[in-house]
């Protein structure tokens, strides 16, 4: 016979609210209750009638989760953050990719709506406002993920990618890169702000904006018809054609960036003397990779943890209105910039630096002599 929860306030000697409040987390409750119902409900191996729950509270106690593409790693541990949060308050995840396609994000969006989730977590790519409205006049609680609309009142949680991009591209500054290029998206917020950060980056230190210097390509959104790394390696062979080439490319995200360098490389480069690499979304592979890659951090865990917060307020109507969350950005150094010095040892240590600070301090390199053998190594 199935263990009630009856049966679990019958042996503890407490009411059945008591064993439903311990469930849910709620902190009217003394720590050691708490303690004592789980412990009790792992002994018996409680299992939850959701549907008996979900008649009782009016909630399914499922959050919807859809993201652009599913083979990004970015949104893979993204996923996995807020799967843990939400997993810690008794709710489950459920996810779906969009494909990067507008039309398949609608669909999404519509059958997570019809499976009654209590909450919607989306990173849209929708390029405009109009294709999300229908979530917008809608009841169920939603939050934008990674890619806000500029001029839409809603619940956001991200990186600010507007520093990020300044923190990318004063890094290759700093290291007397001054031919920059930008490897981007035409169609998502995000790419948008973070090519504004280089943009505004370049302009305050004096450098041209060489449009030659500046490619898109909608695949580079995340998915696509061709893979981001393709696409990367595609626009970064473009690149090497100019009759003058970079000496340092920012690119959207460290899958563009891994293609890019493959391209660099493929052309007999070497990285970083010929060509320096930044990325962005610093994914768990990015320090493994032959050449490791120099990326921004967008603390994907944090974002999880946030998110799902986020999403259980609105369920509980604890917000009134709309809440943005930024989350600063950090660039991770590797050989990618700043290359291997005497010994095969990183030329600077593998730090991170954040907004304001410009490059990682490099230790034990002198600072004017570490930015002479970068130029040196730039051929500048």
């Amino acid at each position: 016979m199935a263990v009630r929860l009856k049966d679990i306030a019958r042996d503890l000697n407490v009411s059945v609210i008591t064993v439903s409040k311990a469930m849910r987390g709620n902190t009217d409750i003394s720590e050691a209750t708490r303690e004592r119902v789980l412990a009790r409900m792992k002994e018996l191996d409680y299992q939850p009638n959701m549907m008996a729950r979900s008649l009782v509270t009016g909630q399914s106690f499922i959050i919807g989760l859809i993201v652009p593409d599913l083979l990004n790693p970015f949104f893979t541990e993204l996923a996995k953050s807020l799967g843990s949060a939400l997993r810690k308050q008794s709710y489950g995840l459920v996810l779906a990719s969009s494909e990067d396609n507008a039309e398949v994000e609608r669909s999404e969006i519509r059958m997570m709506l019809a499976r009654g989730v209590d909450a919607l977590l989306i990173a849209s790519c929708q390029p405009k406002l109009q294709g999300f409205m229908s979530v917008h006049n809608q009841s169920t609680p939603f939050v934008l993920l990674d890619r806000p609309f500029p001029h839409l009142r809603a619940n956001f949680v991200g990186t600010d990618d507007y520093a990020g991009g300044r923190l990318a591209t004063e890094h290759l500054i700093s290291l007397g890169r001054k031919r920059l290029a930008y490897i981007g998206s035409p169609d998502i917020s995000a790419a948008a702000e973070r090519f504004r950060g280089y943009r505004m980056a370049l302009r305050d230190h004096g450098i041209e904006l060489r449009e030659e210097f500046v490619l898109s390509n909608p695949d580079v959104g995340d998915a696509g018809d061709e893979p981001a790394d393709d696409a990367g390696y595609e626009m970064m062979r473009k690149l090497l054609k100019r009759r003058s080439r970079p000496n340092g490319v920012f690119c959207h995200n460290d899958v563009v960036a891994i293609g890019a360098m493959k391209a660099t490389l493929d052309a007999g480069l070497s990285i970083p003397k010929d060509i320096a690499f930044v990325g962005f979304d610093n994914v768990r592979y990015s320090k493994y990779l032959q050449i490791p890659l120099t990326s921004v951090d967008q603390s994907t865990g944090q974002l999880g943890v946030a998110a799902a917060q986020l999403a259980l307020d609105l369920i509980a109507k604890k917000v009134d209105k709309p809440k943005t969350i930024l989350l600063a950005p950090s660039l991770v150094v590797r050989q990618s910039t700043i290359g291997l010095g005497p010994g095969g040892a990183l030329a600077a240590n593998s730090q991170v630096a954040t907004p304001g600070q410009g490059a990682a301090k490099r230790k034990p390199v002198p600072a004017a002599k570490a930015k002479k053998r970068a130029k040196g190594r730039a051929g500048i």
